[in-house]
């Protein structure tokens, strides 16, 4: 399947691997989108696991919705039930990178029935993200989100100059060059900083419909190196996973734990797979 459609919404799906292998759906964040996991994904077919990688809402240029509300995590998290009824499938393991994370811890405490294991990636469980904002330095560490959430002045300074704050920011977590000017001009498509940026407007809504315990088994990973997300969330985070819990840190590495270390991701993450074998 190329594509999948929710309520008036088309999604765009990258759909590789052995068609009839366990299927595990990976979910980008801000601002990459499918092809963030385009090294990951070989290997895992390799491994004989199938991959379904959407470009999320907002991400996609059919499923661009206006208004902040349409970004809540509930939303997003029925995209991936769609999805995984759109391609027949009762249940899937899920992966998630940054906001793909978040949309994975929730939907592994909301929909425990349809995700055989999480993976989590850099983003620790939001309970422990919001604790940790008041008890560590990840008040500064997100700062960014505050301004994210601000009307017009985010879209003026990341894209003023064909995109150089956005540039810098990407080069600066050791992006390569290529991947930086894909995400770039991605977010230079009509629209589509704007509905990235939903995600962070959204937020409020988030406080009246908490994520709980996640129910699933799960592989959290961190990297050292990451500058948006400390220790204090991610060493907190197991007392909010109700199942069999691991994490593993890399050292040293940048947030951008996809595209900097496909191959040790592809290795964790089929080495969780088949846990639930």
């Amino acid at each position: 399947m190329d594509s999948f459609q929710r309520n008036g919404l088309t999604f765009d799906v990258a759909d590789g691997g052995p068609a009839d292998g366990e299927p595990v759906v990976l979910l980008h964040g801000f601002p990459q989108d499918c092809t963030a996991w385009r090294h990951v994904s070989p290997a895992l077919h390799q491994a004989g696991l199938r991959t379904l990688a959407p470009d999320q809402r907002g991400y996609s240029p059919m499923a661009r919705p206006r208004t902040r509300a349409q970004y809540k995590l509930r939303e997003a998290t029925s995209d991936v039930l769609a999805l995984l009824d759109a391609a027949g499938l009762e249940r899937a393991h899920v992966v998630g990178h940054d906001w793909g994370g978040v949309v994975g811890w929730a939907l592994g405490a909301w929909h425990p029935d349809r995700v055989r294991t999480l993976t989590a990636l850099s983003v620790p469980h939001p309970a422990a993200m919001a604790k940790a904002m008041v008890t560590s330095d990840q008040a500064l560490r997100s700062f960014y989100m505050a301004v994210f959430q601000l009307p017009l002045l985010p879209e003026r300074l990341l894209l003023s100059g064909g995109g150089a704050a956005l540039r810098r920011m990407l080069r600066s977590g050791g992006l390569p060059e290529e991947t930086v000017h894909h995400y770039v001009s991605r977010m230079h498509e009509p629209g589509a900083l704007s509905a990235a940026l939903g995600w962070y407007r959204a937020l409020p809504f988030g406080a009246r419909d908490p994520i709980g315990k996640v129910r699933v088994p799960t592989l959290h990973v961190w990297s050292s190196g990451d500058a948006f997300l400390g220790r204090a969330a991610t060493e907190a985070t197991e007392r909010y996973v109700d199942a069999p819990y691991r994490l593993e840190v890399l050292d040293d590495l940048p947030h951008w734990i996809p595209e900097l270390a496909p191959e040790r991701v592809a290795e964790l993450v089929t080495a969780h797979v088949r846990t639930a074998a």
